[in-house]
């Protein structure tokens, strides 16, 4: 892939001379014209489509608009729109005093992820309510939280996949200052920051990429519109835009890891995929900085290329999302077999998600309708990620039911269990650690009513199998949007307080058990018994051996452990403060009673 040599775009702010580039290959003539005194700042061609500028004319806060052939559009590479995604482009200067000079962030195997979005985690709508919880956070055992994505979307209620300026923060969230203060106080407690980037597509309101050149192509489609363009005619313009963000985000705003959405709907059969470059720009980004950096992916192929090393011709991705997991998990408690669900057997695929990570993995997909996935050999497990709720996993029902609404607390209590005791890194959805019945579901806020019309006409259409008498939230009305705000006077609930003891004894004992600790595939062996509905999970490491129980039955069961050893019950589901009032007896090995939708842990002790 032949380099452009282009390391930024759009305004770089500096006090003395401010740099501004714009890509527009088939433009005659391209100038930057501030909107307060009418300034026009001509740009001169450069190699590769390019047009640039140096001016010592612009301050921060300035508005402006690129004009292109004489007519004006916000800047695609815009760092602030606070009039909107119509509105002119604001200059910003990007620097802050940060105070994280010493911090690096925890090792991955560490990581404890908390998935939010911002706009409804707290009443406030905005990155200083994220701040504000922090302790919270802190004490609930978190390591680092993954933000929903914060590029600028239309109006103030989205999801985020909609964005339209991948450069700038929603002025609505608090923009980029505010976004650089809530990376920094992380950092201040050893916090790491993950934010979710849509590098797949762009949303459809305010999208003016098109007037400036081919960033799109129409070899291909997405399930959400045009394709981006990574390798036909051009698609070098594309391609600096994405290596671009990633380093502004990296290197301007300090986020440690970013979570790149849906790349399986990235189609580039370039020689050297875009992900392979982004993969090449992050460890040049760690060299020069000598902080660690991750890269993590939603991704359905089950394609192990996405993990494997850059040597091995892979896309050298550190983790992946598993979502094969959450699917075997739901079944096994309960969840109708519909949609996506309906190929899922539950708890052998559970116990197979366990062992191998991807349920297909070169088996027939029925669903499918074809032989699906690769195998993870020699895949670590802190390679992917898993969950029982997420934002896609409870936004995609149709009425974005929680599992707290769904379930009684002991199956959420065993789902979250089975999570926490998997070889994968935990990740938990907002709300869920205090069993929130609060729905989440998908909302926007366009400002073009036949798009409106459009957005709720496909969600009844993409989510037709698990549509029921009930009536679809409409997306448009902000009362959708209020009603998924979490209420955090739900923990002056008895209920909600014992839910987030449980949630925080669960956190602690993942992190300080020394088995569970970068704990291996290869270290564990799964067995799940049909008839009684119980997985039993061995792991041995060295001379210390660990037994986990998951009785996912109506029914209390008896479970024979491993002979030649003695057991201390350690973990109990059903415990409401685990740390104090556990049962420390110890016994010869003997069949156990699993109380029905409970899990249990069992350790070797010595005799």
């Amino acid at each position: 892939m032949r380099k452009t040599g282009v390391n930024h775009i759009g305004i770089r702010f500096s006090h003395e001379l401010s740099q501004i580039r714009v890509w527009a290959p088939m433009a005659k003539n391209v100038s930057c014209r501030l909107a307060e005194n009418s300034v026009e700042i001509p740009l001169k061609p450069e190699q590769y489509g390019y047009w640039y500028a140096e001016s010592n004319l612009i301050a921060a806060g300035d508005l402006y608009k690129i004009s292109v052939e004489g007519k004006e559009f916000p800047d695609p590479a815009s760092r602030s729109q606070p009039e909107g995604v119509h509105g002119p482009s604001q200059v910003v200067d990007l620097e802050f005093p940060w105070t994280d000079q010493n911090y690096q962030p925890a090792a991955q195997s560490d990581f404890i992820i908390y998935e939010l979005h911002v706009g409804t985690f707290t009443s406030s709508h905005d990155f200083d309510g994220v701040i504000k919880k922090i302790p919270y956070l802190k004490d609930l055992g978190i390591t680092a939280i993954e933000i929903m994505p914060v590029a600028q979307f239309p109006g103030e209620r989205n999801w985020g996949y909609d964005g339209v300026f991948p450069f700038a923060v929603q002025d609505s969230y608090g923009g980029a200052a505010e976004l650089q203060r809530l990376v920094n106080a992380c950092h201040e407690v050893n916090m790491a920051v993950i934010l979710d980037v849509v590098y797949n597509h762009i949303g459809p309101e305010g999208n003016y990429l098109p007037n400036f050149g081919p960033y799109f192509t129409d070899k291909y489609h997405t399930p959400w519109g045009e394709a981006f363009n990574y390798d036909d005619r051009f698609c070098h313009g594309q391609r600096d835009f994405v290596l671009n963000n990633v380093r502004m985000w990296l290197e301007d705003f300090h986020i440690d890891a970013l979570r790149m959405d849906a790349v399986h709907a990235i189609k580039d059969f370039s020689a050297v995929h875009i992900l392979q470059e982004i993969r090449k720009e992050t460890d040049d980004i760690i060299a020069t900085s000598g902080k660690e950096r991750f890269l993590f992916v939603e991704c359905d192929l089950n394609d192990r290329r996405f993990l494997d090393p850059l040597a091995k011709n892979g896309f050298g991705m550190d983790a992946q999302w598993l979502d094969e997991f959450h699917h075997a998990l739901r079944v096994a408690v309960g969840e109708a077999k519909k949609g996506y669900y309906e190929e899922f057997n539950g708890l052998d695929d559970l116990a197979k998600a366990y062992e191998k990570a991807y349920v297909f993995d070169g088996n027939y997909s029925f669903h499918r309708e074809k032989f699906f996935g690769t195998d993870t050999n020699d895949i670590r497990g802190d390679r992917f990620i898993v969950f029982c709720q997420n934002h896609d996993q409870v936004g995609n029902r149709m009425l974005g039911d929680r599992a707290a609404s769904l379930y009684p607390q002991e199956r959420t209590r065993l789902m979250a269990f089975a999570v926490f005791m998997s070889p994968y890194l935990p990740l938990l959805f907002m709300g869920e650690e205090w069993g929130t019945e609060r729905a989440f579901p998908y909302f926007v806020s366009h400002g073009d009513p036949e798009l409106v019309e459009l957005v709720r006409a496909g969600r009844k259409e993409e989510f037709k199998d698990f549509l029921t008498d009930s009536q679809i939230p409409d997306p448009q009305e902000e009362a959708v949007f209020t009603k998924a705000v979490l209420d955090w006077d739900e923990l002056n609930l008895e209920s909600c307080q014992q839910h987030l003891s449980y949630y925080k004894s669960l956190i602690a004992f993942r992190k300080t058990n020394p088995l569970l600790k970068n704990l291996q595939r290869n270290e564990m062996t799964v067995e799940s018994f049909l008839d009684k509905k119980v997985l039993l999970i061995r792991v041995k490491k060295d001379d210390s051996c660990m037994c986990i129980i998951m009785n996912f039955s109506d029914h209390t069961q008896q479970i024979n452990l491993p002979t030649h050893q003695r057991w201390k019950l350690i973990f109990d589901t059903n415990e409401m403060n685990i740390g104090n009032s556990i049962d420390t007896n110890t016994f010869p090995a003997a069949e156990v009673a699993s109380l029905p939708w409970s899990g249990n842990v069992y350790t070797s002790a010595s005799k």
